[in-house]
This record gives structure tokens, sequence and C-alpha cells, in this order.
């Protein structure tokens, strides 16, 4: 593609795009290719101008390379752009918008007022009917008013009123379904941006490539702990599968040779191979659109308060226009009142607050599944961290290896990577990995796997049981044993590095000294969340009492707790929320998963288990915790502008209701003044809660 620089900053590029013509589907591709690319933190493409600005963290020479590269009219990018754009539903709205405003003023201008009159009273049968049918279902809510101000100035032959409350209505009502739409789709757009990748088998050999790349027929291999992307039918293999996400069902399914199985599901124990039936980027953004729509039955309490009061003050506000019309006998001064509810405020202004909350959140690279999680983040004072992947770096390095009863570190290692490939958790990566560097071969050597969640492994070969993973496991639960004339050896073991137990026949055959590294941000995130209303920050592990100790040292947790088991981590969630506590938990792993669905909000890191983050109630990237800082932020500043909404929702409807029963408003202004306040403040509800300078000055220095 070729571009012009028209400006450069520190972190940013505004180029124009030369000698293309810009549609609105070739904008959204685009803009999607480098939302997605990984030199690029975000991008914005303007198609009226075919200007692009381009937000980078990395060199600049990438940012450069990747417009550079790119060619429009890519087939294999059309995958990226969901199937409701954004643009043309800003089209579709604004010229909706467009024809609602001209005919209005040619109706004024050049219609007589006969017909006018005429086309009024048409017009007015909708919103007659709404009313009659609400008051059918015996329930006073905003329709009966706004039926009950139309009907009565047309009762008065007071069409031009009539006509200017119908249209303020249209308008708000277009408004409220566009910004709704548009507020949906921001948020589908920025969870359908992080396109995941699979594992498939083609000649005999596994191609890891994006889900969009894979078509019908095409073969995928799904381990243990990693999610099913589409639907299949298994070809070879067994795994047992947890179909909670679409069934409810507590107890994981067994599948074999000839099973359906249905994407969004996770494989718990086993690994199978399956052939898929659809695209992989096929309804994926109806997909994710149902998933949103799902999470808004996870209303808020103060999104449910906001309706329940909406419907509780339509008696109120038809109560005040029957008083002031007793009072004054002034039927204009009652429709003024009747022209203003608090229905429409708090009823379009709450939901579309929280939805820009969890859109701003999925810019950050935060999946939020439902407001109440929001609300429940911002009360929070207790957060609970899993040590490795979470605290710690997610890919630990194997520094030593110790061998044990007359064992090589070659057997050792080659052993323990056989057993461990198959479990995508840091450490077993990192044993994994640190045997391809030693350029030592671990074809499958072992019989049978079982996994023991947050033990460890156990397998036969050669007809002996050999067993890998915590001390606890290794020495309680399998009662191993150290050779006597190595016990020093063992007893020397370093204790700053985190230890994989490899032992064979009851014996221990090596141990393998892994090296966690902290994350640089760790402790300045724990200071951050303290700031924020956080009072008590917890780390638990199943590493050695002394390892725990040295990290929490290092990190500043005020509690930790050493070789814990996934019941443990749940069973301090449940007795830190019977305390009164409202609890966090954070972790990847699938041993987490107890206690991530044990807490009140549970986030999982979006490279840890598929498990993990199908129980998680927030998703989080993994390439820094200073995401869990954003979320905290965006939690409070949320509950702030909730309050800000209810005080003014309530202030200025009361002052308009006030001033029409005094005569000082008319009807009209009355209807006026209400609807944009509905709008004004629906408008405030959707801005940024961190502002977008700020947002992305902090993501440059912090890259």
């Amino acid at each position: 593609m070729k571009c012009t620089i028209l400006h450069e900053s520190r972190g940013r590029l505004r180029v124009h795009v030369c000698n293309v013509r810009m549609t609105l589907h070739r904008a959204d591709v685009l803009e999607a290719y480098l939302n997605h690319h990984d030199a690029v933190s975000k991008a914005k493409v303007y198609e009226r101008t075919g200007d692009v600005v381009v937000y980078y963290t990395g060199a600049r020479k990438d940012a450069v390379a990747a417009l550079s590269t790119y060619r429009f009219d890519d087939p294999e990018l059309d995958a990226l752009v969901t199937s409701a754009d954004s643009r043309r539903i800003n089209q579709e709205y604004q010229e909706k918008m467009y024809n609602l405003l001209a005919g209005r003023v040619l109706r004024e201008l050049f219609l007589p007022a006969p017909l006018n009159a005429a086309y009024t009273v048409f017009r007015s049968i909708k919103f007659l009917w709404k009313g009659v049918c609400c008051l059918w279902r015996r329930k006073l809510e905003v329709e009966v008013l706004d039926a009950l101000s139309i009907g009565v100035s047309i009762l008065r032959g007071d069409f031009s009123t009539a006509g200017s409350v119908m249209f303020l209505l249209n308008v708000g009502s277009l408004l409220e379904e566009w910004t709704r739409k548009k507020s949906l789709d921001d948020l589908a757009r920025s969870m359908a941006l992080n396109v995941d990748k699979v594992w498939v088998r083609a000649q005999g050999t596994e191609v890891l490539m994006p889900l969009t790349k894979v078509h019908p027929g095409d073969e995928i291999v799904v381990r243990s702990g990693n999610m099913i992307p589409l639907d299949g039918t298994v070809i070879e293999g067994e795994a047992m599968v947890n179909q909670a996400a679409l069934t409810g069902e507590s107890m994981p399914v067994r599948k074999t040779i000839g099973a359906t199985v249905y994407a969004g599901t996770v494989v718990e124990e086993g690994e199978c191979v399956l052939t898929t039936r659809a695209e992989g980027g096929a309804n994926r953004y109806d997909k994710i659109v149902a998933m949103i729509e799902e999470s808004e039955k996870l209303k808020s309490s103060t999104e449910n308060r906001a309706l329940v009061l909406a419907d509780r003050l339509v008696p109120w506000c038809l109560g005040a226009t029957v008083v002031t019309y007793a009072l004054t006998r002034n039927a204009t001064r009652a429709i003024s009142c009747l022209m203003v509810d608090f229905s429409c405020a708090l009823k379009l202004s709450m939901p579309l607050a929280v939805l820009s909350a969890m859109r701003e959140c999925g810019a950050s690279h935060i999946t939020v599944k439902g407001g109440k999680y929001l609300e429940t983040l911002s009360k929070a004072d207790t957060i609970v961290f899993d040590k490795t992947g979470t605290l710690t770096r997610a890919t630990p390095k194997v520094v030593k290896v110790v061998p044990f009863s007359n064992c090589s570190e070659s057997e050792v290692l080659q052993l323990a990577a056989c057993l461990e490939e198959h479990f995508p958790h840091s450490m077993a990566n990192a044993v994994v990995r640190e045997a391809k560097e030693r350029g030592i071969s671990h074809e499958e050597m072992h019989s049978e796997v079982e996994y023991i969640v947050a033990h460890g492994i156990a397998s036969r070969v050669s007809g002996e049981r050999v067993v890998i993973g915590s001390h606890h496991f290794v020495f309680e639960d399998e009662h191993c044993t150290i050779p006597e004339d190595e016990r020093e050896k063992f007893d020397n073991l370093e204790p700053e590095y985190s230890h994989l137990y490899l032992a064979a026949s009851g014996h221990l055959a090596g141990v393998i000294c892994i090296a966690d590294p902290l994350r640089p941000e760790a402790s300045r995130v724990l200071r951050a969340l303290r700031g924020l209303g956080i009072t008590n920050t917890v780390m638990m592990t199943g590493d050695s009492e002394r390892t725990a100790a040295a990290i929490a040292k290092q990190v500043g947790v005020d509690q930790f707790f050493a070789e814990v088991l996934p019941e443990d981590k749940a069973a301090f969630v449940q007795k830190a929320k019977s305390e009164g506590h409202t609890v966090v938990m954070i972790g990847d792993g699938i041993n987490d998963s107890p206690a991530l669905s044990a807490a009140d909000v549970g986030i999982a890191i979006n490279s840890g288990a598929a498990i993990a983050r199908e129980i998680a109630d927030v998703t989080i990237k993994a390439d820094s915790l200073e995401e869990l800082v954003v979320l905290k932020t965006i939690a409070n500043s949320l509950q702030r502008r909730v309050s800000a909404n209810y005080r003014f929702v309530l202030t200025f409807n009361s002052a308009l209701i006030a001033l029409g029963a005094m005569g000082i408003l008319q009807p009209a202004s009355s209807a006026m003044l209400h609807n944009l306040s509905t709008i004004g403040i629906s408008l405030k509800s959707m801005t940024n809660l961190i502002p977008e300078e700020k947002a992305q000055k902090a993501l440059v220095e912090k890259n």
C-alpha cells in the first residue's frame, strides 16, 4: 500500500493512502488488519479523507512496514472484519436522522395547516396505541405519559405541540437505537480482533495458524486444558470435555471417535483430533454479539436499580400532572409536566455507561463478561494472586537439572519433557523448551497419562510408574523416597528456585530447578491497587515455603501461602467472602479454576489454560499486570459516573417539572429540554472513563 506521512510524533503516525478509493469495507479491513498487527497498539481509518492514524509501541520501522506491506482486496483478510461494521451503522443512522430532520422542516414550511394537522393525527396513532397497550397490561410506564401528552394536545387542537413532542420522541428513540447498536458493535469489534490460533494437522505435521484460515474439513488438534475452537467431529483420540458453557452440565462428557464437539467447550483431560464443519471466521461476530447480549443479563445491581426506579417514578410524574391541573386549572402547565419523565434518561444512560466501560476494557485487551463484575470490582478489597505465570513471568526457564538414583541429566530431562509436553502450563513449557534446546528427543515412551490438577502427572514407562510434580505430590501422595546416600545433595537444593520432582518406581530420579522471574511491574501494580481501594493482597502457590517467601518479599504482598492445592485456594476465597470481604482471584492455570469460580470476580490470564478463561468472569492479556490497574480504575470510575448520572437525572428533570407547573416552560420547550438532557447524558455516558490521550501516553511510555 502506498501512503504519504502527513504527521508523526513519538509512538504515532498519521498517513494518507494514495491512489485507492477508500470504501467502507476497505476501511474496515485495513483497520482490522492494523489493530491485529503486533507492531500496532491502535489504529483508526477515516474513510472520507483516506487518512490512517496509527499508534505503535515498538520500532517506527515496524509500524511503517505494517502499512507498506498491506494489500487491498485480499480475500484472506476479509475474515478479520465483522459482518455488521461500525461505519455502515453510522451511515445508516445518519441517513435516518437526515430524513427525519428534513421531513420535519419541509412539512412545517410547505404543508398546509389542515394537511399538517391530519398528518399529526395519523402519526399519533402509534404513540396512543402504545399507551393503551401499556394500560391494558396494568402498567404505568413512560408510554402512558407520552400518549397522554400527545392525546391531550390533539384534543385541545394544539397540533403544533403534539407534532413537536412526537418529533422529539422520534429523535430520542433514533439516537437511543443508534448509540446502543454502536456500543454493542464497538464492543464486539474490540473482542473480535483477538483472533485465536489453533494447531492444524496437515501432511503428518502440526502447524499453528490463525483461526480465520481454518476451512471446513481441516483437522484440528486439541489438547488438555484447551478450548475447542469450532464445531466438529472427533476422528482420533479420546477426551473429557467440559460443556458447561453450552449445557450447564457440571460434569465433563466423554468424547470418542465419531462424537460431535462444539465450539467454546473445553478439553479437561486427554486430547483429540477433530474435523471442522465451518470456516474459522464464520459467524464469529454473531457469536460474540450473542455473548455480549447474554452478558447483559448479568446486569449490575446499579443498572437494575435504575430500571426499577425509572418505572416507579412514572406514577409520580403522572401525579404531579394531576396535582398541577387541579391547582391551576391550566392544561398547558399540566402537559408541560407530562412532557418530562425520568425513565428515558435512567434506562438509557445507565446501560450505555456499562457497555461503554466494557468497550473501553476491550480496547485495553480486557474482556468483561457482564456489568455486574465491574460493579463488584469497584467494591473489591481483597485480591488473591496465583504466583506462576501471574506474578511471575509466563515463561520460566530451567536453570539446572539435578539427577538422582544413578540417572543422567539427559535421562531426567527426556522423561520429564515426555510427560510434560501435553500440558499447557508455563513450567511444563519450560521443561519441554529446555529439552529441545539441548537437542534431547522425547518421543512418546509412556503408555498412559494421568493429570492430577495442581499436583502433577503420573504415567507408566516400561511397566514402571513415573510421576512428576510438586513436593507434596511426589513425596506425600505418592510416597516416593530419596536415596539415603544422596540426602545431602537433596537438602542443598537452592531455595530461590522452583522445583519439579521426578520419580520412577517410587524413587527420586531427578529434580529440575526452574527460575521464575518476577514481573518487573508486579510490586508497582500492587502499590497502585492499594491506592484504588485494595486493602489485602494475597499470593498463593504450590511452591515450597522458602521459594514462596522469597517471591512474596520481592513483590510486597500482605500474605502468602505455600504448597497449596486447588481446594486450598478455593477454601481461602470462600473464607474471605464469609468474613465480608469482596474477593478477586487472578490466575492462569487449570489448577486455579476452582478459586476463580469461587471468587466474587475471577480474572484469568489470556495466555493461560482455556478452562480458566472459560470459568473466569474477566480475561486480561498477559503482557502486563498493569491492565489490572486499568480494570480497577475503570470499575471505580464507572461507579462514580453512575452516581453522577443519578444525581443529574433526578435534579434536572425535577426542575423541569417544577418550571412546567409554574408556567415558565411551555410543553414543547419542556419536551425539548428533557430530550436534549437525555441525549446529552447518554453521550456523556459513552465517553471514555480514562481519557484516550492519557491511555495512549501510558501505553507508549510503558513500552
